[in-house]
Formats: structure tokens, sequence, C-alpha cells
């Protein structure tokens, strides 16, 4: 069966990434010398985030100046520590700056590109990813059912390998083009939209 992804010695983390193949590493900002420096579970998760923004496409109305932030938001308690700063030190995304920011709430959330949703918020997914939805979010979490709930992406522990699932129903109702590269790594979720709906 399954399990979603848990706090883990980090030799068991470390065999997650060879799961998207050596020649796919920088594109998920790991080098094969990060092995050595022992990851915790969230300082690869932390990685991701930022990963999984570079291979998203928001809508093309939405504010474009190089000086606008991209923002990466956090909802609930973060598990993060200084993971998610150190991961994105003097990083970029489409030329703009990236900012991180921490909320108590999805109300305070909104503007943001990227929401992570912590497990501290597990019984309140499904009302805080209805109160986001049709906004262009890339909603992230690793609780059990997450993208059943409308949630966009969700980590998950298969095999002693991090991996990740889509649903692309939810992207789609958020506006959000998902890469070919990164589908091809995850499993995909239709949970929402008739099939003739379907792009």
């Amino acid at each position: 069966m399954k399990k979603r992804s848990r706090s883990r010695p980090c030799e068991v983390l470390l065999t997650s990434v060879f799961v998207l193949g050596e020649g796919l590493l920088e594109a998920v900002g790991l080098s094969p010398a990060a092995y050595a420096q022992s990851p915790s579970e969230y300082e690869v998760k932390a990685v991701f985030l930022y990963n999984f923004a570079k291979f998203v496409e928001w809508p093309s109305e939405l504010p474009s100046d190089a000086s606008d932030p991209f923002v990466i938001g956090i909802v609930g308690r973060d598990p993060f520590g200084t993971a998610v700063e150190q991961s994105l030190l003097r990083k970029t995304l489409n030329g703009r700056p990236l900012a991180i920011k921490r909320f108590r709430n999805e109300q305070d959330a909104r503007g943001c590109q990227v929401l992570y949703i912590s497990a501290s918020e597990r019984k309140r997914v499904k009302p805080l990813l209805a109160s986001l939805q049709g906004d262009p979010v890339l909603t992230v979490g690793d609780t059990e059912e997450f993208v059943q709930a409308g949630g966009v992406i969700a980590f998950t522990l298969e095999d002693n390998r991090v991996r990740f699932e889509i649903n692309m129903d939810a992207a789609q109702q958020a506006g959000l083009k998902i890469s070919s590269k990164l589908l091809s790594l995850a499993k995909i979720v239709w949970s929402n939209l008739p099939a003739a709906s379907r792009q």
C-alpha cells in the first residue's frame, strides 16, 4: 500500500530522487554532490517547490512586471525551517525575484503563485482549497488524499522514494499549464471534470 511521506532518515530520502534519472537531476536542482550532504526530507521538498514552479505556466493576464516578486507561500505550521530560504537563495523565476511568505489562513495567502499547505491543516484542507478554487495558485501538499480534495500537486512516498501526484482537473481550473517534462515524472489524477471537457 502506498504511504504518504513522513520524516524519514536521510538515507531513505536520498534514494527518492533517483526516480528522476541522473539526466534530470539538474532539472530538480539536485546535483550529484548534493547526495553527500545528506539533505533532509524538507530540504528535498523545498527544492521541489521551486522546480515545480519552473515547469508551470501561469495565466498570461497575471502581472508580469519584473519587479513584482514571485511568491511561494506556506500556510499552517511550517515544516521547512530555513530550508526554503536556503534553496531559493539568489534564485529568480522568469526574471522575477522570489519571496517566501508564511500565512495563518487562506485569505492572507491570496496572491501567491505557489502555496504549500502544511499537514497541520489536514482537517480543513477541503474548505481551504475550495476557497482558492479558480485562483491561479499552484497548491502543493503531502497530506492524505490532497489531490483528491482538489490540490494540484501532492508529495507521496512509495517504495522509499519521494514521488508526486498531479491533479490535472485542479490545474486546469486554476488556469495552470504544466510542462510535459513534469507530467512525465508524476502520477496523473483526473478527479472532477467529465472526459469531454479535458484538454
